[in-house]
């Protein structure tokens, strides 16, 4: 059998090759990034087959009915219900990504299907126009799959589902046949309008009333003649089970020029549900709701356990708060808040939007899991409901957090079900049928928002009755009599404990590792289970504020460079069904090459992924026994050569700048050949510190970084001056120290906790003092990966906490010492692990004391340590930077400082501007001197 599918494969392959101009890809990296989407499902494709165009796209779907191969489109992969897998041929329409027009004074669009929303949106927002559906992907999630699934988002209450504004559709069945379909039955398959004709009063009786989000089944009744016979508006929701689109023209609606968000706070989840219907007819834009359980450490909501999210506009900000107003006013809740910053209404929202992440784990750190994450019921009905669900959820020991479009009646929860043993998935089922009774009988849809696919679909019967679902069944025949089109989801569907994506994975935890995961129970297969596919890694642009993640898939687009690709892949080698060589694996050596190790997915990530760990623990694996690139010899034991190069400062710099001398180390280095190598400092800190006087006793460590002792020691004298001046005196360790960073950001783990030990013996008794580190990489290998690696020494944990930034010894130590004023703007750029680790929150007050004004950008700056130097990175490094900082250097006022407290951010800048970026250190040191 195996070889027959390898056969058939390997034609398919072919044939598709021949007749398609798009990417055909059957490889194992390819099949491995396609085997999940957002849900708990995975299925093992055959292939990938990415279409130029419409007519590639008809190509690809008349080979695959050619060999009988089942065909599944793919959008950004977000879907929570399993219907983005298949066993076939995978379509992505990543080329297909244009939007074609856009008119404002019909107020619509024609756009290809693999258009971003945020796309659609951006080109939209100069005309004062919108897309309306806004799920909370939507920076990631593309106008096929929305029309797939007939999304929503938070705005629909004011603006409607997907299929309420969807005007034509260009759908392509399998076989490649075309039609473009709208109002009216042309361009719909011949069979549709008898199916209707003959079924008339099953479909006036035989779907649920006063439902604003009935997304479960076909919406045939779109196809009634009182409702125009909208068979565009039928397709939506039909999870490519019935065509792929092609195109579509898409409605576009007024947006407010300004926006106001009321917080409403309430006793609790029930009376937050039951107050929302009531907000209705004030015309809110989004009423949107949550509980404490959900954000328990949430800081700066109204008094109360539960909320609301109330979004009003107005031709003014005055007009927009004046509507919020009289909402509140209207309102029963505790206590409330208006919100009219545009800051302040995105933290706001960021909470809510990342709650599809957030939510996958509980308060203790259990998982949870979707499945029964989207059930709406009618608005009136919310709070009754949620109380019953909550009674459903103790009967059968389960937790979860419900949240989600509370206007529209709408919940969305993840929850500790046990999916990983057979008495778990037993027990899922059990819940499901349970579930789906209850919300069939407050009235409900068991799919609000993201369909049926698998997840939900062989409970239709107890929501439509057998009737209903026979005629969904007999409509899949009549647009694909073949069957081709995503088999097994929604109509004759799969059971809904079948395939799942956990099954596969070793049932005994993956230890024998070398980070502790603590966070994981100390199990690498529970970390990799962090990724839940809801692809926030994948936002194509630069982030709107400070995020980092993911720098690598911003400069290149594609998902093997991705933080939920490479953790696809891992996921894949720990199943082994695919990626059959473990940690020996190519496919995820060469996903994980371009990951910078920004640690920007330990922050940015809502479930906390933290690739750059990852990373360095498959190569610790992957280089065990074999010889390493000459790369991580030299950059990965940086401070070993550092030490050994400082006596011979002098001759070796002017080594460097003879040409051929320069090109002849970098080439035997493993450095790319347009770097400069880095000038090393004639006189180390730690020697120029040993001149000055013994400072008293009591004041922190002051750590000698590798950077800033061999390469930078200009940013230590500063540092030292300004907390002089503050009135704190600081000593160095007895000894030598190294925090390990570069051997573990190239996986010589062995040595890192080799040289982390001896920093730990170095300190001795002087542990638990703070450690003031200037350098942010160097800081957070402290906090977080000392005690991931040397997990069992109480030591590693004491100089963890021990850590504080510079900006932090001098909020602790001189809480009221006034830096001098500089009062000029800053750009640069906020380190990466400062923001994912460190956070920057004493930075940014010790800028604001001295005057400097201004946002830093996000992102990564794209050198990283030693990616940016290593020999075949140098291109994804530029365009890292390019991503963010460089257009916000090039972009500052002209007598704007640069900030940048990283040496490699500092060295980017200098590399390709040049730049000069100095430490904030630095910076108030030159203040002392007074102006000028």
């Amino acid at each position: 059998m195996a070889q027959q599918r390898n056969t058939h494969s390997g034609d398919l392959a072919r044939a598709l090759r021949t007749a398609v101009r798009g990417d055909v890809d059957f490889g194992v990296a390819a099949r491995a990034l396609t085997t999940m989407d957002a849900s708990n499902y995975r299925r093992v494709p055959l292939g990938v087959v990415a279409p130029r165009d419409a007519d590639d796209l008809a190509a690809a779907l008349a080979v695959c009915r050619d060999h009988g191969t089942p065909v599944v489109p793919r959008g950004g992969g977000t879907s929570i219900a399993g219907q983005a897998t298949g066993t076939g041929v995978v379509i992505d329409t990543r080329h297909m990504a244009a939007v074609l027009a856009l008119d404002p004074d019909s107020r619509t669009a024609v756009v290809q299907p693999g258009v971003v929303l945020d796309t659609l949106r951006a080109a939209a927002g100069p005309h004062g126009l919108t897309f309306g559906p806004d799920p909370s992907t939507h920076s990631r999630c593309t106008i096929g799959g929305m029309i797939g699934n007939n999304a929503c988002g938070a705005h629909t209450v004011a603006w409607g589902t997907t299929a309420d504004n969807i005007a034509e559709l260009a759908v392509t069945a399998y076989g490649g046949a075309t039609s473009r379909l709208g109002p009216g039955w042309a361009g719909a398959p011949e069979g549709l309008c008898g199916l209707v004709d003959s079924h008339l009063a099953l479909l006036r009786t035989g779907y649920p009333q006063d439902l604003p989000r009935r997304i479960s089944g076909y919406a045939l009744d779109a196809l009634l003649p009182e409702h125009g016979a909208d068979v565009a508006r039928a397709f939506c929701g039909s999870e490519g089970t019935w065509g792929v689109v092609t195109e579509a023209v898409v409605r576009l609606v007024e947006t407010p020029p300004a926006r106001a968000l009321a917080v409403l706070g309430h006793a609790d989840e029930s009376a937050a549900a039951e107050a929302a219907a009531g907000l209705l007819p004030y015309g809110p834009l989004t009423v949107e709701g949550m509980a404490r359980d959900l954000v328990p450490h949430a800081t700066g909501l109204p008094r109360g356990d539960a909320w609301l999210f109330v979004e009003t506009g107005g031709a003014t900000q005055a007009e927009a708060r004046a509507h919020a107003a009289r909402l509140i006013r209207a309102s029963d809740a505790l206590d409330t808040a208006i919100v009219t910053d545009p800051a302040g209404q995105r933290a706001l929202w960021r909470i809510r939007e990342d709650a599809a992440g957030t939510a996958t784990r509980m308060p203790d750190g259990t998982e949870a899991w979707p499945g029964w994450e989207d059930c709406a019921v009618p608005p009136a009905r919310l709070g009754p409901y949620l109380r019953d669900f909550r009674a459903l959820l103790g009967e059968y020991g389960l937790r979860g957090a419900p949240y989600g479009h509370f206007g529209d009646g709408c919940v969305h929860v993840r929850i500790d079900f046990d999916l990983l043993s057979a008495g778990g998935v037993e027990r899922f089922r059990a819940f499901s049928h349970d579930l789906a009774d209850l919300v069939v009988a407050h009235g409900g849809s068991l799919s609000g928002e993201h369909g049926d696919g698998q997840a939900r679909a062989e409970l239709l019967p107890k929501m439509y009755g057998p009737d209903l679902v026979q005629l969904f069944a007999h409509a899949k025949d009549v647009w694909d009599p073949a069957g081709g089109l995503n088999p097994g989801m929604l109509v004759r569907p799969h059971s809904l404990t079948d395939n799942l994506r956990f099954a596969v994975l070793p049932r005994e935890p993956v230890t024998g590792t070398a980070f502790a995961y603590p966070g994981d129970g100390g199990d690498f297969a529970g970390a990799v289970r962090r990724c839940v596919g809801v692809a926030k890694c994948r936002t194509p642009g630069p982030s709107a504020g400070p995020e980092v993640m993911c720098p690598s898939f911003r400069a290149t687009g594609e998902e093997q460079h991705s933080t939920r690709g490479r953790a696809r892949l891992l996921h894949e080698m720990l199943a082994g069904e695919i990626v059959t060589d473990g940690w020996r694996s190519e496919e995820v050596h060469e996903a994980l090459d371009l990951c910078l190790s920004c640690k920007g997915c330990r922050s940015d990530c809502p479930v906390g992924v933290d690739m750059a760990t990852y990373k360095a623990e498959f190569l610790h694996h992957y280089y065990a026994g074999r010889r390493r690139p000459a790369s991580h010899l030299v950059m990965g034991r940086l401070p070993q050569w550092l030490r050994a190069a400082a006596p011979l400062a002098r001759p070796l710099n002017a080594a460097a700048r003879q040409g051929p001398l320069a090109a002849l180390a970098k080439r035997a280095a493993g450095i790319a050949p347009q770097r400069v190598l880095p000038r090393l400092a004639p006189q180390t800190f730690t020697s120029w510190f040993a001149t000055l006087p013994a400072p008293e006793a009591g004041g922190p460590l002051l750590w000698p970084d590798t950077f800033t002792n061999h390469l930078a020691p200009q940013v230590g004298r500063a540092a030292v001056r300004v907390l002089s001046a503050a009135g704190i005196g600081v000593r160095l360790p007895p000894g030598r120290v190294c925090c390990g960073l570069t051997y573990v950001s190239t996986g010589q783990l062995d040595r890192a906790r080799t040289v982390m030990r001896h920093t730990l013996d170095t300190l001795g008794p002087g542990l638990g003092r703070p450690v003031v580190v200037l350098e942010p990489s160097c800081a957070a290998a402290l906090r977080t990966d000392l005690p991931e690696l040397l997990a069992d020494d109480p030591r590693a944990h004491r100089l963890a906490a021990s850590v504080r930034t510079f900006a932090q010894a001098l909020e602790e130590y001189a809480p009221d010492w006034a830096p001098p004023r500089l009062d000029r703007p800053v750009a640069g750029q906020t380190h990466c692990h400062q923001h994912a680790v460190l956070g920057d929150a004493a930075e940014r007050r010790l800028r604001e004391k001295a005057g400097l004004t201004g946002e830093l950008s996000g992102g990564c700056c794209g050198l990283a340590g030693n990616f940016g130097f290593e020999r075949g990175h140098y291109e994804i490094s530029v365009r890292c930077a390019e991503d963010q900082l460089l257009p916000a250097v090039r972009s500052a006022p002209p007598d704007a400082a640069l900030l940048a407290d990283g040496f490699s951010c500092r060295t980017q800048l200098q590399d390709l501007g040049p730049y000069r970026a100095r430490h904030l250190a630095e910076m108030l040191a030159e203040g002392l001197d007074g102006p000028g």
